[in-house]
């Protein structure tokens, strides 16, 4: 995958001066050889300067991190640690930044090796809240050495995706479709989270297509089209217009890209996409969102960034579905029932027209767009890539803004069933335990539109903390029935 960045942590150790320096220096250590042994060395980068309880060390540890490269850090407060110097490190690194603390080793060592970091990270955390510094601080911070290692790689995805998101730029083309409001949301939260945004007009898109025609590279990328399709090449005929629309984008990116590392896009589709172009973009939006740069459709500038951050944290492939429909009673009874543990409000089949990128297809090939075609004539609507949804876990969740600018977000771990859908599209049926609850208390109550960004596995921990860190507050995932949700009527039975 590219269009995303690579971590590099540097782990800085702090030292109250009224204990050993020592002490939180071989824990240091320790961690160091813990971490490196267990995931290797090309993630982390040990810095030498321990902080004692002095700002100068603060401004020697910061110049040693950014000079090794670190967009990063983890602050370990290898004993109680000095609360000014060390927040003050976080204020100052233009990073993501991880607190851990170590735990006591042995019954045997409680009077000169004792370091209380477990007092330290409450004194950490107060003084982050003073000076209005963010901070990732794991579920239970403090832990051995091997502890805070594991601690320490599961801030890895976190951190990318935050270091992703302050160097991202959408590009965006035309207005949202009409009678699309759902997909309509205001931008400023965008520029709250550092990301850019380019809007563009659908004509200027179709211009820059057009300067396309006869483009050299176009034999190469349908040659590569056919390989991928392979026997699901329904529709070769259209391959050369959509290698052109596909280096049309790319190129888009590279020539507007500006000083951001990182692009996602915003496409239009419908309804004059077809007519003008001549095909729909749904295989080639499946093309580049493999390639490591997601595109969404209809315009849903939060499904990009949604996808965007999916992408950070998987390290994969995402797609962007419709909660479509549901499953009906005969396909449940029969394939579903007595096979899994879900009721039939637990399920769903999540669907679009054909932008789901060709390995997370169990089968594929390129067909027209369906509902685009009764409306239509149907040979400008090809360019679909249509198959079921391969098998396995998935966590499925959105960013979105409220129209008053508020952010919001959702998480839910759930799977795609082995069951064949028997329908059009890119399609799967999903299965979410409590999905009823969740749709009606968090889906529906709190206005979200019906498109969901789809992480193949399970990765509902390291978004819930993505989430956290940017500042959202209200984070909505499928609660169990012992956890009713706040509107949730308590008289239902």
């Amino acid at each position: 995958m590219n269009n995303i960045p690579q971590v590099k942590i540097g782990v800085v150790a702090v030292s109250r001066d009224c204990f050993p320096e020592s002490l939180s220096v071989n824990r240091r250590k320790a961690l160091m050889k813990a971490y490196t042994e267990k995931y290797g060395t090309t993630e982390i980068y040990e810095c030498p300067v321990c902080i004692v309880e002095s700002e100068i060390h603060m401004v020697q540890a910061l110049e040693d991190v950014k000079n090794a490269g670190c967009n990063a850090l983890v602050v370990y407060l290898g004993n109680f640690g000095p609360e000014i110097s060390e927040t003050l490190l976080a204020k100052h690194f233009d990073g993501p930044v991880m607190f851990v603390a170590a735990a006591e080793e042995s019954a045997e060592d409680l009077m000169d090796g004792r370091g209380d970091a477990y007092c330290g990270m409450l004194n950490a955390s107060y003084n982050l809240k003073l000076r209005g510094v963010k901070a990732y601080i794991p579920e239970y911070p403090v832990g051995t050495a091997e502890e805070c290692a594991d601690m320490i790689h599961e801030f890895i995805p976190i951190a990318r995706t935050i270091v992703g998101l302050r160097s991202l730029k959408i590009i965006s083309f035309g207005p949202r479709p009409l009678n699309f409001l759902a997909c309509n949301a205001p931008i400023k939260p965008l520029y709250d989270l550092g990301v850019e945004i380019e809007e563009n007009s659908e004509l200027d898109l179709f211009e820059a297509f057009n300067k396309h025609a006869d483009d050299p590279r176009i034999p190469k990328v349908v040659a590569d089209m056919e390989k991928e399709l392979g026997q699901g090449n329904m529709k070769p005929e259209i391959l050369p217009k959509l290698a052109q629309y596909e280096i049309t984008l790319l190129d888009w990116v590279e020539e507007h890209r500006g000083y951001r590392e990182y692009v996602a896009i915003a496409g239009k589709c419908w309804p004059a996409f077809q007519t003008q172009f001549g095909f729909v973009p749904c295989y080639v939006n499946s093309r580049l969102t493999g390639m490591g740069i997601p595109v969404s459709c209809e315009v849903d500038i939060y499904g990009a960034l949604s996808e965007f951050i999916g992408t950070c944290v998987s390290l994969d492939a995402v797609t962007l579905l419709d909660i479509n429909n549901t499953v009906p009673a005969d396909m449940f009874n029969a394939e579903i029932k007595d096979k899994t543990p879900y009721t039939h409000k637990d399920t769903f089949m999540g669907f679009h027209c054909g932008n789901t990128c060709s390995k997370k297809l169990a089968f594929c090939s390129m067909k027209y767009q369906k509902i685009m075609a009764r409306n239509l004539p149907e040979e400008v609507t090809q360019g679909t890539l249509e198959g079921d949804i391969m098998p396995g876990d998935i966590t499925f969740f959105r960013l979105q803004s409220t129209a008053d600018t508020q952010l919001r977000a959702y998480v839910a771990e759930g799977e795609v069933l082995n069951v064949p859908t028997k329908s059009f599209g890119s399609i799967g049926v999903f299965a979410i335990p409590e999905m009823g609850r969740f749709y009606r208390h968090v889906l529906i109550e709190k206005n979200y539109p019906h498109h969901g960004a789809v992480a193949f596995g399970h990765f509902g921990k390291a978004l819930f903390e993505v989430f956290k860190y940017l500042g959202v507050t209200d984070i909505g995932y499928n609660q169990p029935k012992s956890l009713p949700y706040p509107t949730e009527n308590p008289f239902n039975k």
